[in-house]
């Protein structure tokens, strides 16, 4: 008997229905007409065993007791899917061959991976044990995967990797919780100070910003715009570009903070020569956006309809399992493989059925262009989410549900159309001695653009000039003259445009994201940010949401309006902790050596061993001083689910931490 394991029971039901006929349905599991087997888990049905597990007295807290370090690690069934998981061990002893049917994640290789190894499955029994990968419920998907099964040995790499990630956020959770809702009980506050690797740095950076916007103080800068004229009376402006000289008068990011300076500009090039110095007319393309990964997803979905990151994911998982109109939703790829460009006459057929809103104008998307999406390099466990060969029934689907399918199945479409194509122009002017810039654009052909427009819009051959400003100063102009090197030009009335600096804004949802999936940005350590890459985020496609709703149901974030910002409670941790817990730069560092570990780069052992001796200094330096920045702040009433990280009863006791482990690190 073939034994899948499925990661929740929709996937099991997919599967099954593919599986020979007649069906006979069990408890837990479901018998197909050949004998072969399909059960699955509910989530995960293990989880790591409570300290007081490894040694009663861990059940109090108390500072001596930290760091607690196992060393052969626990795990334990979940109270409220045991009985799922003694199905399970009764159906793995039956069956002669084992399928690892979890999610297409290092989560989901870990999930059904570890109840294998929960059970002791070892032998050729584990050798031959299969995986399958499933990123599409509709039947016709399920049986290509079927098909292209391959050895659950291939992917020991990413359930190491999922495994030492658990074990690091138990390691790192546990203890600093401990320590310091221990420490923080001793300056009057009463709740549990909950610390996480991911959690916390990503509170740090919402804390941050809110301080910084507190602390902004406006200033006035100043900008000097041309106004130019050809001898056939043509106008248009252009921009004054200081000179190294002005650096003086300039603050750290190049504006001009000298009124004096400036208008000494304006005198110089009022009613003087000007002459064409540079230009450079090319035509250029964008090619086609890549089709979405969750976060990208999340990202444009916050900033559209105003959606959270947990609502665009619910939504997703709607429209996966119960609608089975689109891929696998928590992916972080945004590329597809090459072998699925054979499906896009039929994928592109089923979205026009039922969304042929999508497409305003005449021209059709062409299922013969190939876009830089489809790439097999960067494609790996499972690819970007793009709509299923079912044709939608949108007048079926929730107001979000139809908001997030037809946001996917445009970006989907656009692979399908020709790259925008625009002509550039970049102009330098030269005015007494002074620089002067501007640029132009033109559209020659929207491409994959005109999927974007607003309904009614048409597309035209008009232009614009813009200067070499964030805030397109010159969107009024009209297009650019025909203009050549060298030409002569007559410069007006120079003008003084006077601005004020602005604060910073409050993160939102999108921007918080955004801060996630490109926490490089956010590194202090410059030797850290050199390491990781443009990929490398903070927490995972499957994770960010529910880290940044955990920070709300611990009333350490709350919102006004469309702004997220920190609680007192959130800024007196953030405010209590060191600052390497603080800020991105240890945990995107853990996120690079996870991401090598599944890659076969890097070893378990080299990641936890370092991990358990910054720890142990860690806990040090949290015995060493008191968290005064919590003192009179009222605890929530219910910070969050009593659990392994959880304050239960402590004592006043505060020795310097031993060191006491359960055993070793293995």
């Amino acid at each position: 008997m073939i034994l899948y394991i499925a990661e929740k029971p929709s996937l099991g039901r997919a599967i099954a229905d593919v599986l020979p006929k007649p069906h006979k349905k069990g408890d837990g599991h479901i018998i197909a007409g050949n004998g072969d087997c399909v059960s699955w888990c509910i989530g995960h049905l293990l989880e790591q065993a409570e300290p007081d597990a490894y040694d009663p007295e861990f059940k109090s807290w108390k500072f001596e007791h930290l760091p607690i370090v196992p060393d052969s690690w626990k795990m334990k069934a979940k109270p409220k899917t045991r009985s799922q998981l003694t199905i399970l061990k009764g159906l793995i002893k039956q069956a002669s061959q084992l399928v690892n049917a979890g999610d297409p994640d290092r989560e989901g290789q870990l999930l059904v991976d570890e109840v294998i190894a929960h059970f002791g499955v070892k032998g050729d029994k584990l050798h031959q044990t299969k995986r399958l990968l499933i990123s599409d419920l509709n039947p016709q998907a399920v049986k290509r995967a079927l098909g292209q099964m391959r050895s659950n040995r291939e992917f020991i790499p990413l359930s190491t990797s999922a495994l030492a990630r658990s074990r690091a956020d138990w390691l790192y959770g546990l203890n600093m919780t401990r320590a310091y809702t221990i420490q923080g009980r001793k300056v009057g506050y009463q709740g549990v100070l909950s610390v996480g690797r991911v959690q916390t740095p990503l509170l740090g950076l919402v804390v941050r910003r809110d301080e910084e916007i507190a602390n902004f103080v406006s200033k006035p800068f100043f900008e000097v715009l041309a106004n130019l004229s050809t001898e056939h009376n043509e106008h248009f402006k252009a921009k004054w570009q200081p000179s190294e000289a002005c650096q003086a008068y300039m603050d750290e990011e190049g504006r001009v903070l000298s009124k004096g300076l400036a208008q000494n500009v304006v005198g110089r090039i009022t009613e003087q020569p000007a002459c064409v110095v540079g230009l450079d007319s090319k035509d250029k393309k964008q090619n086609q956006p890549l089709p979405y990964n969750l976060s990208s997803l999340q990202i444009d979905a916050a900033k559209r309809f105003g959606m959270s990151a947990k609502e665009v994911l619910d939504t997703c998982q709607a429209l996966y399992e119960k609608y089975k109109l689109i891929t696998y939703p928590r992916s972080d790829s945004r590329y597809l493989p090459i072998e699925q460009f054979s499906m896009a006459p039929s994928v592109i057929k089923a979205v026009l059925s039922g969304a042929s809103e999508l497409v305003i104008g005449p021209e059709q998307p062409d299922s013969k262009i190939k876009s830089k999406a489809w790439n097999d390099k960067k494609v790996d466990a499972h690819h970007a989410i793009i709509p299923t060969e079912k044709t939608a029934n949108l007048a079926g689907l929730t107001p979000r549900e139809r908001q997030i399918y037809l946001q996917l199945a445009r970006q989907y479409l656009a692979q399908f159309y020709s790259p925008y194509q625009y002509h550039e122009t970049l102009v330098e002017v030269e005015i007494a001695g002074g620089k002067f810039k501007t640029k132009a654009k033109q559209d020659k052909s929207l491409g994959w653009k005109q999927l974007f427009a607003k309904k009614g819009e048409k597309l035209e051959e008009k232009g614009s000039a813009v200067g070499d400003s964030s805030d397109d100063d010159l969107d009024a102009l009209q297009k650019l003259p025909q203009l050549k090197k060298g030409q002569a030009l007559h410069s007006g009335q120079g003008e003084l445009i006077e601005k004020q600096t602005q604060a910073p804004k409050h993160f939102t949802d999108a921007t918080l994201l955004g801060a996630m999936t490109g926490i490089n940005r956010y590194v202090t350590d410059p030797e850290i940010r050199k390491i990781l890459k443009d990929t490398d985020g903070l927490g995972t496609e499957a994770t960010r949401a529910g880290i940044i709703e955990l920070l709300f149901k611990r009333n350490y974030l709350s919102r006004s309006g469309k702004s997220i910002v920190a609680t007192d409670v959130g800024k007196g941790l953030i405010n209590s902790l060191p600052m390497s817990a603080t800020t991105p730069d240890m945990t995107a560092l853990w996120e690079s050596n996870l991401d090598a570990i599944s890659r076969k780069e890097a070893k378990y052992i080299n990641f936890m061993s370092p991990l358990v001796d910054s720890l142990a200094q860690l806990i040090t330096q949290a015995g060493a001083q008191l968290p005064t920045s919590l003192q009179g702040i009222k605890a929530p009433k219910s910070n969050f689910k009593k659990r392994a990280y959880s304050r239960k009863k402590t004592t006043k006791s505060a020795a310097k931490p031993s060191g006491r482990r359960a055993t070793k690190v293995s």
